[in-house]
């Protein structure tokens, strides 16, 4: 694996960060151990984060800076290649009177340039109608993730759907808490742990925990069954049984923010990662955006109507539960 280096630049109200990687690597095993990669990418990770007036913008290949896992594979037949990500995230934001569902869209951006995007466009019995969402970390399809929680769209796209153990590794020693990326509507993603109290940077840290569980009982249609987690919509959000909030976050102190911010998590359970907005997502992050104006603006623009491209290849109908 190739050497990353980074280095800042500085100068009027522009900060720059370059993260430049040559992805090569030889038969490498991965944190989890469970997979032995040989592959060798010609292709150079490149990622900028800038700051310029409001706004952060983020702009990658989609390359990521860690040995991905070999694509493509049984489940997922796709290659990876370049991308041209564009991003853009206030970087002022504030929480909304209401929460915003996550649609067909990156929750966010990682610090490396790929995409946090945790949804699936696999539904049972491939009816979208039906309501019934397959869950990607459940194992119950196989949509070819590598170590990293991760695979390939159609477009060549590299993306994580959930921890993205790579990048952690790569991280972990920067900080106690580890900043991971930004979500769409500008508050900071963190990676399973922060303080055993939120107000509190001395306290010690502890893993965080998701206030979802599977719902008791079977399902009342579609699949039928035990609510097993197979699907999305096994999973139900009670309030105060872990740490974190509907979407994930809370608020607290941060090595980032020192006087509290709100901020999420992608944990190790669902909802993996959060899957609504607290704040106000940038248009940027909708399928086929434009690329946003690195103008200062007082307001982003409204997000263009479209008709999503299907998130995986299509696949034989799966078998009843």
């Amino acid at each position: 694996m190739g050497k990353l280096r980074t280095w800042g630049i500085k100068f009027g109200h522009w900060s720059i960060i370059c993260l430049p990687l040559w992805l090569e690597s030889a038969a490498q095993t991965h944190p989890q151990g469970s997979s032995t990669i040989a592959q060798k990418l010609a292709f150079q990770h490149q990622v900028t984060i800038e700051v310029k007036g409001n706004y952060r913008y983020i702009t990658s290949n989609g390359i990521p800076d860690h040995p991905p896992g070999t694509f493509p594979n049984r489940g997922n037949p796709n290659r990876i290649s370049p991308q041209t990500h564009q991003y853009r995230v206030t970087v002022r934001p504030q929480q909304a009177a209401t929460i915003t569902p996550m649609k067909r869209q990156p929750f966010g951006v990682a610090l490396n340039g790929v995409p946090f995007d945790p949804g699936t466009a696999e539904f049972w019995n491939n009816d979208r109608q039906s309501g019934w969402r397959y869950n990607a970390l459940s194992g119950a399809i196989n949509l070819g993730l590598d170590d990293h929680h991760a695979h390939v769209q159609p477009t060549g796209a590299y993306h994580y759907h959930g921890l993205p153990t790579g990048l952690i590794v790569s991280l972990s020693s920067a900080k106690p808490m580890i900043l991971v990326g930004y979500a769409a509507d500008g508050f900071p993603i963190y990676a399973v742990k922060g303080y055993t109290d939120a107000q509190d940077a001395n306290s010690e840290l502890k893993q965080m925990k998701p206030s979802y569980r599977l719902k008791s009982g079977r399902r009342p249609d579609g699949p039928l069954g035990l609510y097993d987690g197979t699907f999305e919509q096994d999973y139900q959000f009670v309030q105060g049984i872990g740490d974190l909030d509907q979407c994930n976050g809370r608020v607290g102190v941060t090595p980032e923010h020192p006087q509290g911010i709100y901020h999420y998590y992608i944990t190790e359970t669902y909802p993996f990662i959060p899957r609504c907005f607290r704040g106000t997502p940038d248009s940027s992050f909708a399928r086929n955006h434009l690329p946003p104006s690195r103008r200062p603006h007082h307001h982003p623009p409204s997000p263009p109507k479209q008709h999503p491209p299907k998130h995986h290849p299509p696949r034989h109908r799966p078998p009843r539960h």
